[in-house]
């Protein structure tokens, strides 16, 4: 499929983060913890907020679509690829500061770095987050929780782009955090910064919390495999996995794609997925499901690039 990015815009684009930093026709299967996904248009991995500010005005003026991603754990890349320009949040913009109680951490700081540096400091409250494998960007996009703890509970305040490009802050209540859902997604504001307040507490005591909830997820979730973590949403009043275990669906597999033997709410990649392979999958576990107990199993992971392949 022919890109969006001219040879101009790539170049314009080349300036801003430095040649190192622009990946172009990039493996989105690269990114992305499913590792699945054609090609990127551009990739570009920003140092500044400077830099995003001026990437999404060189893309504003060439007119070509622009997305934001961290670690890519929650998304599902279609086959085709994603035309246009992605902004990857990661190792280039994930410092994590820590300042009396409170953690400033970039958005492209992992859930784990800012959970280890938390525990470094005697700073307790992100222990439900140190084995959820995204970024804190995702997480305040998508209020990540786990084991009763979640982000809108410990994060104050967001430091965010506005579509527009222009800087800024959303406290805690602005943010309308809920279920797996904000304010910044509904606005499409993308998360530069958060600062999370914590509580003060024993070292060790907050390792052995850690410790406690990484064998519960290695003893009960399939790690090992790439997947994009729970694929579905929870329906109100019931749970995924059960919905899923209890129609027969454990271990169903379409192509490369299968519904985890370890977790029924996990998708896995057995090794050679397609995208296709995971859609077709998603599709049959709502149908069946809908069938049988008449829910709609709404996925959690966000689909990029399938309404290039229709």
């Amino acid at each position: 499929m022919t890109s969006l990015v001219s040879p101009q815009l790539a170049d314009q684009l080349s300036r801003i983060v430095g040649a190192p930093n622009l990946l172009l026709d990039e493996p989105l299967s690269k990114h992305t913890t499913f590792k699945i996904g054609g090609p990127a248009d551009a990739l570009v991995l920003p140092t500044s907020v400077e830099q995003v500010q001026q990437v999404i005005e060189a893309r504003k003026e060439a007119q070509v679509p622009l997305r934001f991603m961290g670690l890519g754990s929650n998304i599902l890349v279609s086959d085709v690829g994603v035309r246009g320009v992605i902004v990857k949040f990661a190792e280039n913009f994930a410092s994590v500061l820590v300042e009396g109680t409170r953690i400033v951490a970039q958005a492209g700081a992992s859930n784990e770095q800012v959970a280890k540096a938390a525990q470094a400091h005697g700073l307790a409250g992100y222990e439900f987050a140190s084995g959820i494998p995204g970024s804190i960007g995702g997480a305040a996009i998508m209020n990540a929780g786990a084991y009763d703890g979640e982000f809108s509970k410990v994060a104050v305040g967001l430091s965010c782009l506005s579509p527009e490009g222009k800087l800024v802050q959303v406290t805690a209540e602005q943010a309308q955090w809920s279920y797996r859902h904000s304010m910044m997604m509904d606005k499409g504001y993308v998360v530069l910064e958060a600062t999370l307040e914590l509580t003060h507490d024993d070292k060790d005591a907050i390792q052995a919390r850690m410790d406690d909830l990484r064998e519960r997820r290695e003893s009960k979730q399939p790690l090992e495999m790439p997947s994009a973590g729970s694929t579905f949403k929870r329906p109100e009043g019931y749970f995924a996995g059960k919905l899923i275990q209890d129609a027969g669906l454990k271990g169903y597999t379409v192509g490369g794609a299968q519904i985890s033997t370890k977790h029924s709410g996990f998708v896995v990649n057995t090794g050679k997925a397609s995208a296709a392979d995971v859609v077709q999958l998603i599709q049959d576990v709502h149908d069946r499901i809908f069938e049988k107990e008449g829910v709609h199993m709404e996925p959690e992971v966000r689909m990029w690039g399938f309404e290039e392949s229709e």
